[in-house]
């Protein structure tokens, strides 16, 4: 099991590291400093999701369109299931609360370890966990390390995220560092997901549920910028709506989608 999950526990090590550092520079920075920081993880944040949203999308639809006429409709059609994912994965998830769950388990341990009237923790731990496991290097990685026991897109994600860490535990306090739990379950349960069924899971399944994780990522950035707040983590169900959507409608109607 180690040669699965050994990538996740390098991440969760490095994230650990980067918010000891971070919360050690955070005493000696300025307010101003500490929302600037903040400013520009959000705008890291945007461009991030933007290749994986945007970029990845076209890329998609490049490699999957059909030749002649029936390309044409190709891409609105892959539009369409985007939209259908993350409507209805919004639907479960706020159904569900997600979102507040996930709120109340950061107040939980806000007050578990004495930060009760801190109120940056519960966003430093949501924003934290929602930056460190949705991204298609979580998935890519997850993938890779589940399926052929290779951790490296995990190892270089775990770089990345030593960094990121710094900064949003810099910029919102020890909250983030509690995303820890947060990186274990999530990318140990997407690794052990992957080793038990990634055999039967088309490319282009995996592609659309990078494409949403860049979508919830934008949503991340727009928290962190400050410019509004919304509630991705009732989003999160649309990632596995992607797979499950594709199966059904390759299963009615084979070849719609996937056409090679």
């Amino acid at each position: 099991m180690w040669a699965v999950l050994n990538g996740t526990i390098i991440n969760a090590v490095a994230v650990a590291v980067g918010c000891l550092l971070g919360l050690s520079a955070a005493r000696g920075l300025p307010q101003r400093i500490q929302r600037t920081v903040l400013d520009v993880l959000g705008l890291v944040t945007i461009t991030l999701g933007i290749d994986a949203a945007v970029l990845r999308f076209s890329d998609v639809i490049a490699a999957y369109r059909p030749a002649g006429h029936e390309g044409r409709t190709y891409g609105a059609t892959l539009g369409l299931l985007l939209i259908v994912c993350l409507v209805l994965g919004a639907i479960i998830g706020a159904t569900l609360r997600l979102h507040e769950r996930l709120e109340n388990l950061g107040d939980v341990i806000r007050r578990r370890f004495g930060h009760a009237h801190d109120l940056r923790f519960t966003d430093g731990f949501l924003t934290a966990s929602v930056v460190f496991c949705v991204g298609p290097l979580t998935l890519l990685g997850c993938l890779k390390n589940g399926v052929e026991g290779d951790p490296s897109y995990l190892y270089i994600k775990s770089m990345l995220d030593c960094f990121c860490a710094m900064a949003l535990a810099a910029g919102m306090g020890i909250g983030v560092a509690c995303s820890i739990v947060t990186v274990l379950v999530v990318q140990g349960g997407l690794s052990v997901a992957f080793y038990c069924s990634a055999d039967s899971l088309p490319d282009l399944s995996i592609q659309m549920m990078t494409v949403i994780g860049g979508v919830i990522l934008l949503g991340t950035a727009l928290m962190l910028l400050e410019l509004k707040r919304i509630a991705v983590t009732n989003l999160l169900p649309g990632l596995l709506l992607a797979p499950l959507l594709i199966w059904a409608i390759e299963w009615v109607s084979p070849g719609l989608l996937i056409t090679q």
